[in-house]
């Protein structure tokens, strides 16, 4: 395993290196010390690295190739991360989608210890929801009815009583038949085996599309965002969250 003093200098790297712009030069730097010292040596140096550099690294997913990162962040560093990426106002959320589901979905992981984690944090169910964003009628329809089809999805919505009366009803659809790795799948699971963090989850949805129907924004409605995160300033090398020099987080 490295030593304390080469894990200063890693972090200092690739710090630099994310603060410059280069996500894929931190993350080869990251995997570098994976090759030459072990996972375990790159665990450790992940648990000290803070949330916004992480999220710099995993939020830049690559589907066509696996990355030591995604497979080696633990459940509360990446809950830490995706509680704080609203910070980076990406409106299509495609990043958001794109890191869940690359590593909630990772053959070693169990989707239940990472949403349980993710909900565990302030934040949490408002992260969920925004993933959740452009699919609001078909998780409400998934709600009601058990499937996912948009046209189940009629009448007024279901109350929160409603909602808790119906958390433990046999499922229509078994996961396997829907098992895309994807929001149908992450739905299926916060319903079944999670229904309080999904109930939470489907009422900050059902806000948000409620803001976005009466032409509230992003920035209004991010109004509770207290400032005390975020996730560093580059985005493949554009700037992205407003640096607050006072708020940032150091690994050092």
């Amino acid at each position: 395993m490295t030593t304390s003093t080469n894990n200063l200098a890693l972090i200092t790297k690739t710090q630099t290196l994310i603060a410059a712009g280069d996500i894929v030069g931190a993350e080869g730097a990251l995997v570098e010390l994976a090759d030459t010292e072990g996972d375990a040596a790159l665990m450790v140096v992940l648990e000290q690295l803070p949330a916004k550099d992480i999220l710099a690294v995993i939020r830049e997913y690559d589907n066509s190739k696996e990355s030591v990162v995604n497979l080696l962040v633990s459940p509360a560093q990446f809950a830490r991360a995706v509680v704080i990426e609203k910070q980076y106002k990406d409106l299509t959320r495609t990043h958001l989608r794109g890191m869940v589901n690359a590593i909630i979905f990772r053959d070693d992981a169990d989707p239940v210890e990472f949403l349980t984690a993710i909900g565990d944090l302030e934040g949490g169910s408002e992260a969920l929801a925004d993933y959740f964003s452009e699919k609001w009628s078909r998780v409400e329809a998934f709600a009601r009815s058990g499937v996912f089809d948009a046209m189940e999805d009629h009448g007024d919505m279901l109350s929160q009583d409603e909602l808790l009366a119906k958390a433990y009803e046999k499922p229509k659809l078994e996961e396997d038949e829907i098992a895309d790795k994807d929001w149908m799948q992450l739905a299926w699971i916060l319903r079944y085996q999670l229904p309080d963090l999904f109930i939470e989850m489907l009422l900050v949805l059902r806000a948000k599309a409620s803001a976005f129907d009466a032409g509230f924004g992003e920035d209004e409605a991010a109004e509770d965002d207290d400032g005390k995160v975020e996730t560093g300033d580059t985005d493949r090398g554009n700037v992205t969250p407003a640096k607050r020099d006072s708020d940032e987080e150091s690994a050092i």
